[in-house]
């Protein structure tokens, strides 16, 4: 896995800056109800998604695991940041309106964890809104996926939509909403994939050896327009409600 300590002073400039940051806001806003007055943005990186995740009426918190990301998030969003795992928040039960975890699952074997804990702090009403699919968003159909697709398999993804749908459910959150962002600056090209594979990059999904990878740069270096960045991601977020108590 990444080294997040160590990629914080570069991490926004290579992942799509200010534009990726505020299209995946702006979704995240989508789904919280307009009544809420508490966020809590897990996995939140150097703040950069979380400093526009702010509204009226809306006070917002993030967490992450890395010092480092949280140093840079406490830059932005100062008073609001702390260090915490997400499997183990420092909050009481029912105590925020909102948790949202952008490209957070698709790292973790542990997220039924992360929906867990998400699902503890949670008032009634409230609402978890993550990411899912991140891996499959990936394949926009060019020609790098044409040659990647025999190879290609999601089923060990941790963020698969089902696998978060019964998830979530196991903890009493249900279906409340889904929307689509773009990746901006998140388009691959082939020198790029071909660097990736042989790296082992794609562990998430590759199916193959490094014969296989070997094969794969091959065809990927006959492509043309190497350097050329194909279409943006489509990110899929989707949101689950904790219902209202009765009587």
């Amino acid at each position: 896995m990444l080294d997040y300590d160590a990629e914080a002073d570069r991490y926004d400039e290579t992942r799509g800056g200010v534009p990726r940051a505020r299209a995946a806001a702006d979704a995240v806003l989508r789904l919280v109800p307009p009544g809420a007055r508490t966020l809590l943005d897990l996995a939140c990186g150097t703040g950069l998604v979380t400093k526009r995740l702010a509204r009226p009426g809306l006070r917002v918190y993030g967490a992450d695991t890395a010092p480092g990301m949280a140093r840079k998030a406490a830059e932005r969003v100062p008073g609001s940041i702390v260090l915490a795992d997400a499997r183990r928040l420092p909050l009481p039960d029912a105590s925020v309106d909102a948790v949202s975890a952008v490209w957070l699952l698709h790292l973790l074997p542990f997220s039924a964890a992360v929906v867990a804990e998400a699902a503890r702090v949670l008032r009634p009403g409230g609402v978890l809104v993550t990411t899912v699919d991140k891996d499959a968003a990936h394949d926009v159909g060019c020609d790098i996926d044409r040659v990647l697709a025999p190879h290609r398999s999601y089923d060990r993804s941790s963020d698969r939509a089902d696998l978060i749908d019964a998830r979530a459910a196991a903890h009493g959150l249900t279906p409340s909403g889904a929307t689509r962002f773009t990746g901006h600056g998140q388009g691959n090209s082939p020198r790029g994939v071909a660097e990736k594979l042989r790296s082992g990059y794609f562990a998430s999904w590759f199916r193959g050896d490094a014969e296989t990878a070997g094969a794969l740069v091959e065809q990927l270096a006959a492509l043309p327009d190497q350097d050329r960045p194909r279409d943006d991601p489509a990110y899929r977020l989707v949101s689950y409600r904790r219902p209202l108590r009765r009587g």
